[in-house]
Order: structure tokens, then sequence, then C-alpha cells
């Protein structure tokens, strides 16, 4: 059984239909990258999964429990489901540390003190250790997007959902960002990324799924996805891609 899946997810605003009919499995500790053109669905589709979007049509299965039913809470469910925003939307006036803190303490109930240790070592993981008392502006886009990887991993979710969280960096920040990725990925992690780096998903993921249109037209191992797509869409996508470096 997959830990999350969309069936036949549609989803609109107004009258401008953005997610077709998605459907989508994510196994357990399986990394499923999702590629395709800008306004192609991808970022919806995470925000549905998330339940910040209420969906038209469909279902979101959650461990084959459905999360899409209406009225239903979605704060436990995004305890569960962690998410990773192409801007970091951290708090300027509060310091790394106290940014991480502020959802478990809020959400979990738990104390300066309880929740401090756990931080600690998630900014000693991935390499901000000197980095918990500044604040936001103090630094690197990079350094303030690995910030807000810790801060969603604080919450101790299941399932990670990542947003396109290198578009906004310089060039050479984005690798210390998909170093933190891979690093969730060896530790088994499942996840879900909405991304343009196509390296990336070549290299580490389990499933890429293009999206074209509001659906998903083609998915597989990358290996075939990037080698021997099947549809013409697809090539024409990655023809682009590549040629743009």
């Amino acid at each position: 059984m997959a830990r999350l899946e969309a069936r036949g997810l549609v989803k609109s605003f107004g009258a401008t239909t953005v997610c077709r009919g998605i459907d989508l499995e994510v196994a357990d500790g399986e990394m499923v990258c999702l590629i395709g053109a800008s306004g192609s669905g991808k970022s919806t589709l995470l925000r549905c999964l998330n339940l910040l979007e209420p969906i038209d049509d469909g279902v979101i299965l959650l461990d084959g429990e459905d999360i899409s039913v209406p009225g239903l809470d979605p704060l436990p469910v995004r305890r569960r489901i962690g998410m990773v925003f192409q801007t970091y939307n951290l708090f300027p006036h509060m310091t790394a540390a106290e940014n991480a803190m502020l959802a478990p303490r809020r959400a979990r109930g738990v104390t300066r003190e309880e929740i401090g240790p756990e931080v600690a070592a998630l900014f000693e993981r991935f390499g901000l250790a000197d980095r918990m008392g500044h604040y936001p502006d103090q630094l690197s886009g990079g350094q303030q997007q690995r910030v807000a990887i810790v801060r969603a991993l604080a919450m101790r979710p299941e399932i990670m959902l990542f947003d396109e969280i290198t578009s906004a960096l310089d060039p050479e920040l984005v690798g210390e960002v998909l170093d933190a990725l891979r690093d969730l990925r060896a530790d088994g992690m499942t996840m879900v990324l909405a991304t343009h780096e196509m390296g990336f998903a070549r290299e580490l993921a389990d499933k890429v799924c293009f999206l074209d249109g509001g659906r998903i037209l083609e998915e597989g191992p990358p290996g075939e996805v990037f080698a021997s797509p099947r549809e013409d869409r697809t090539r024409a996508f990655l023809r682009r891609v590549l040629q743009a470096g």
C-alpha cells in the first residue's frame, strides 16, 4: 500500500483547472520527483497533498485513509506531512533556532528545554550548528533554506514535500541544499519534490513524473524517463531544459 496517494485529483482556481485528474502513488521511503514547465501543476499538486488547498474532485489517501474529506481537521495531517517552499518564510525577528522551535512548541506542546537538544542535533546534521543564534538576514539563501528544512523536520514528519526549494537560490548555493536532500534520501525519508534540477532527479529519484497541462503525462524510473521518454511533450521539455543547461 502506498504511503501517500492521489486518485483523480482535480483542482481549479475559478475557471482555470490546474490539476486535471492526477493519479500519483508514493511508496514508503520513496523519492518522487515532479518535473515539468512552470504552470504545469506541480506546486498546486503539492499544496493539495498537504491540504493547503482543498480539492474539487478525487481523493487523497494517507496510509489508505481518505484525508481529503471535507471538514477534516488538516493540522494532524500537516504534522505527518511536512512541506518546504520556494521562499524560506522565516520570521526575521527570531533566530534560526527560535524559528525551528516555534512550530513544535505550539503544535506538539513541548517546551524550549525539551525541543532544544533535538533541534540542535538537526542544526548539527545539516551543517548549521554555528548558525543557530543568527537571524535570517545574517544567513545566506542556502543557509536559510536549510533552516527551513530543519524547521519542517523538527515536527517529526513521516513524509516531506519540497516545492522548488532551490529556484530562489544563487547557483553556487544550490549544492548545499541538494546535499541536505541527499542526506534525507539516505535516511529513508519519504519525499515528493517539484524540481528543475534534472541532474539531481536523475541521480536520486526512485520515480520521475512529468506534468504537462495539469496531468502526469509520463512517469517511471529516471533512467527510462530521461533516456527514452515515450511522449513527444516529454522529449521536447527535456530537450529545452538540457539546451538551457
